[in-house]
């Protein structure tokens, strides 16, 4: 199944056990026979969870056989329980919270029927809201006896001192308004902890007039909607530490909940509801995570059974999606309402029996960012059929067995779907969903490298190998950089933006906000920059123009430092012959990358340490060229290549075949993007090129720009291959392809007419460059030639008497040690090749 739940939390394991103990003990001292264990059996079936803390403690109740209302605790870090206090009256309980030194407890209660049901709070009823000192158990105070029911839930702020001098109680009553208390607390004789002018409590009012809240245990804020002119207005509350609290925002959500009654969310167990009716009640609820997203997820009633419509709001991207979903068939019964999970960087939208759906609601903007499952197949059926709530930390509580889960995406599955999936926009989904889990990522990503390896031609729609170099680089950085969400790119097909750097949720949700509110264009970074000066400085190499040599060491010593980073993350020997030459052109962008990437960070993150900036960009750049080796490697591994292959007197393989159509695919990747590549492998390109690639093929490959001849690839080429008539014809077409400076070095490694020809053509050009004809004598000595012919004769003397020019000895010197008569024998060779002589 997509989605792995493990139980944090089982009222039957970690609570039932401990209840029997403790009554088992109770009949014992009591001289009950049997020990009384069988008393609970009759009664465990009110065991229930009640609240969940925000410290993770869980609040749970049960009646026992006289009908006397328990409260326990089970303290989820030293996984132990604890008996808070027992009402010694048969009372419904409605809520119950209690504050983070355990010393007081608040809870609401009203009275039951004789049946043993709810009392519906007919007039003169009473709901009761008690505070109770229970360190040690001392007084009850009575807060508020009404006729509506009334919901508890203490504060948790964030202090570092413990024990706190006010406690804070809200209220939040079914007459649709919220109070908050203010609870200071002493301490008297000893440890023993009461109220502080219990009988005048200060409170004051939060919210009034709303039909739907949520409370958000972990981040301490309160959501509601209320209506005005029949709209819907979604409202936040953050409550500090102090007393303080503060309206972060308000904004507008286009749904209606005119006829939709009283909604709590969070507020513990909602046992007041028919469970019946809650596949025919609206469901909403809001969903936050550290990098600023706010998302509210909506499901309005059901009209029919044949389909079920959701929306989901990106408040922090400044749009929203609907989406409708045709349940199996027209007689399909829905026996609850949709269940949203919070999943940190996803929500997953679920029907039991009916349909899974997961939605990117950190990057919705994806292309194709959602996977939807539909049947009756494990990825739904494994899920619990029952009512779940979503707290935060992508905890998951199911109130009806009293379980506490905590769901991950499942990683197994998501890679089994990934070799299983035919669909490109679920390729793409799933390999961003593998990536986001996080955990154990090397195992991760040798499992996504070598799906990847199978599947590089599969894709249509998508680069596959540029989607993973892109995906997984940022992954690798953006869980320690959340706040640099927008500043690296997450996908190939989109551009390059930036975001400022903040230190809290509001500081994140709030510039989310006002990027969309003015629709400012954003920052762009991509390597068009880095392209530029690229060339620019290849450009200057080839003239012998260099600017400051101070401007290309710094450029050379970043490319030495992500090397180094490489060589530190590799564990084992690599078996690709890579980063075995200079390889200048290439450790030029890899410099370049880092440089431009830094100052582009620097730019736009004001208050980050420089030295943090720096190790960032290295960071990055070293990934990128880190993922390129381990596609190139897994291909090598595959294929079970050895370096002997860089031998030209070997018979080419299937796998080499295999391994040049990898690189090949890899280099096209890479190149869209400008991104570097590792030294070393455009000349492990060349050599698996003119070994596995028809002449004309070759040549294509050259001319086009696939394959980039190299020094040391064409080096070996000329020393390994002899001088048959074939490997002369390879020979002779790609000196004639190389760059004028590697190619004069090139020939004289070649002992060949052809060479020959080509080192006398490239004298003569730089001879006759700026040749001026000057007035001469008509005659020629013939007796200097070993052959009468006279346009070469002339030719030939006219080059003497050029190179006999001081200008000239300067300008040439040193270049080839040729001259005329080089050149004459060159042409002699060259004409009587031709006549077959």
């Amino acid at each position: 199944m997509a989605l792995r739940v493990v139980a944090d939390f089982d009222l039957r394991k970690d609570v039932l056990p401990w209840l029997r103990a403790q009554r088992a003990a109770l009949a014992a001292g009591a001289g009950a026979p049997g020990g009384g264990a069988g008393i609970f059996e009759n009664n465990y079936e009110s065991l229930r969870v009640l609240n969940v803390e925000r410290n993770g403690n869980i609040i749970y109740t049960y009646k026992d056989n006289k009908g006397n209302v328990f409260f326990g605790l089970y303290d989820c870090q030293i996984r132990q329980n604890e008996h808070l206090y027992t009402f010694e009256k048969d009372l419904q309980v409605v809520s119950g919270s209690v504050n983070s030194e355990r010393t007081l407890l608040a809870a609401s209660l009203v009275q039951t029927t004789k049946e043993g049901r709810k009392n519906e709070l007919q007039p003169g009823s009473k709901c009761l809201t008690l505070l109770v000192e229970i360190h040690p158990v001392n007084n009850v105070k009575v807060l508020k006896a009404v006729d509506s029911y009334i919901w508890v839930q203490f504060l948790y702020p964030h202090v570092d001192s413990h024990p706190l001098p006010e406690n804070h109680l809200l209220l939040i009553s079914e007459e649709k308004y919220i109070e908050q208390f203010h609870i200071q607390v002493i301490q008297e004789d000893g440890n023993k902890v009461v109220i502080k002018n219990s009988g005048h409590l200060p409170r004051e009012r939060v919210a009034e007039d709303f039909v739907w809240a949520q409370w958000d245990m972990s981040e301490q804020r309160l959501y509601y909607i209320d209506l005005k002119k029949s709209r819907s207005i979604l409202k936040c509350i953050q409550f500090y530490a102090n007393e303080n609290f503060n309206l972060m925002f308000e904004a507008p959500l286009d749904i209606s909940l005119s006829d939709s009654g009283f909604k709590l969310v969070n507020f513990g167990c909602d046992d007041l509801q028919d469970q019946e009716k809650l596949s025919k009640y609206l469901t909403l609820c809001v969903f936050t995570n550290h990098t600023g997203s706010l998302c509210v997820c909506y499901s309005p009633k059901f009209d029919s059974w044949e389909q079920i419509t959701y929306s989901v709001f990106y408040f922090h991207k400044g749009h929203s999606k609907t989406f409708t979903a045709a349940l199996r068939s027209a007689d399909s019964h829905v026996t609850q309402g949709i269940t949203f999970l919070n999943l940190d960087y996803y929500v997953a939208v679920y029907l039991p029996g009916h349909f899974f759906h997961l939605l990117n609601i950190q990057h919705p903007d994806l292309i194709c960012h959602s996977l939807f499952s539909t049947g009756n197949n494990e990825v739904i059926d494994m899920l619990p059929h029952s009512p779940l709530q979503s707290l935060s930390g992508s905890l998951v509580l199911d109130w009806s067995s009293g379980k506490l889960y905590r769901a991950f995406l499942n990683q197994s599955y998501l890679l089994e779907f990934l070799w299983n999936t035919r669909l490109d926009w679920e390729k793409i989904a799933v390999l961003h969903c593998v990536l986001s889990c996080g955990r154990d990522p090397q195992f991760l990503e040798a499992k996504i490298i070598h799906w990847v390896s199978e599947n590089i031609s599969t894709c249509h729609s998508f680069d596959l190998i540029q989607e993973f170099i892109i995906a997984s680089s940022y992954w690798s950085i953006y869980p320690e950089t959340s706040n640099w969400d927008k500043l690296l790119p997450y996908s190939s097909v989109l551009t390059w933006t930036t975001v400022h750097s903040f230190q809290g949720y509001w500081e994140k949700l709030n510039f989310h906000l006002e990027y969309v509110k003015y629709s400012k264009p954003p920052l762009h970074y991509n390597n068009s920059v880095v392209r530029r000066e690229w060339h620019r400085l290849i450009s200057e190499e080839k003239t012998g123009k260099r600017r400051s040599r101070v401007y290309v060491r710094n450029i050379l010593d970043n490319a030495i430092k992500v090397i180094s980073n490489l060589e530190a993350r590799s564990l084992e020997p690599r078996l690709t012959p890579l980063f075995q030459e200079e390889d200048n052109p290439q450790r030029l962008l890899v410099g370049l990358m880092v440089s431009e990437l830094k100052d582009h960070l620097l730019r736009h993150l004001q208050g980050v340490e420089k030295k943090k900036i720096e190790q960032m960009a290295l960071d990055y750049v070293s990934k990128l060229l880190d993922l390129i080796c381990q596609v190139l490697e897994t291909s090598w591994r595959k294929h079970n290549l050895h370096p002997w292959v860089l031998h030209f007197d070997r018979q080419v393989s299937v796998a080499e075949f295999a391994v040049f159509h990898t690189m090949t695919r890899i280099l096209e990747a890479t190149n869209s993007l400008f991104l570097p590549l590792p030294p070393g492998f455009h000349t492990l390109h060349v050599i698996l090129g003119v070994r596995c690639l028809p002449l004309h093929n070759l040549l294509h490959y050259i001319d086009n720009g696939v394959l980039l001849l190299t020094e040391t690839a064409v080096t070996r080429l000329m020393e390994d291959l002899d001088n048959t008539e074939k490997n002369e014809k390879l020979k002779f077409s790609i000196i004639v392809r190389l760059p004028p400076l590697i190619g004069q070095k090139i020939c004289r490694l070649w002992d060949h007419p052809m060479s020959s020809n080509i080192i006398s053509r490239n004298h003569v050009k730089r001879l006759l460059q700026n040749y001026k004809k000057q007035p001469q004598s008509s005659r020629i000595d013939k007796s200097s030639f070993s052959i009468e012919f006279l346009p070469l004769n002339y030719f030939i003397e006219t080059l003497t008497d050029l190179e006999s020019s001081s200008q000239a000895l300067y300008a040439f010197e040193g270049h080839d040690n040729v001259d005329a008569t080089f050149v004459e024998e060159a042409a002699l060779r060259h004409t009587m090749t031709l006549l077959g002589l």
